[in-house]
């Protein structure tokens, strides 16, 4: 059983971001009528062409995928699932590298032995055509996210979810 990786835009808020997890992702139809992003399988891999790194990296390079405040260890731990929180000054910072940086930056990271090595999640089991028919696409999407939130002054929330 693997990860996926879903991110939703929120207001920006004074409250505790662990509350507000539990509102935002305590019931099972959280994803319904709000901005989400959806990236399944695909986040670990992309974190690594972003980063070099399976896990770690830089700020705001790390910040995209993995990086931010893990609420579960901040009183959310009851949702089932792993709640990373990124406030607003973070993800204006993400969103401009994004920007600033376009897919075919990143892209010659993609070994699919090295990945494999530093632990990626499926790397073992990727095609070399992943690259362009579902990296890149995603590493688009991810950019537009956010754009959208940062234009927004809103933070982000990332769920790990059990696939």
């Amino acid at each position: 059983m693997g990860l996926a990786m879903s991110y939703l835009m929120a207001p920006a808020g004074g409250q505790d971001p662990a509350r507000i997890a539990r509102g935002l992702f305590g019931t099972p139809d959280w994803r319904a009528g709000r901005p989400v992003l959806d990236l399944g399988g695909a986040w670990q891999a992309l974190h690594y062409l972003i980063t070099g790194d399976a896990w770690d990296g830089r700020q705001p390079e790390a910040d995209v995928v993995c990086g931010g405040r893990l609420l579960t260890e901040d009183g959310a731990a009851e949702l089932g699932l792993d709640v990373i929180y990124l406030d607003a000054g973070r993800v204006k910072t993400a969103a401009d590298h994004l920007a600033a940086t376009p897919f075919d930056a990143v892209a010659g990271r993609f070994d699919l032995a090295a990945m494999a090595g530093a632990g990626v999640q499926d790397a073992d089991r990727m095609d070399p055509g992943v690259r362009d028919r579902v990296l890149r696409p995603a590493y688009g999407a991810l950019g537009r996210f956010y754009q959208d939130a940062a234009a927004e002054g809103r933070t982000v929330y990332k769920a790990m979810i059990p696939s």
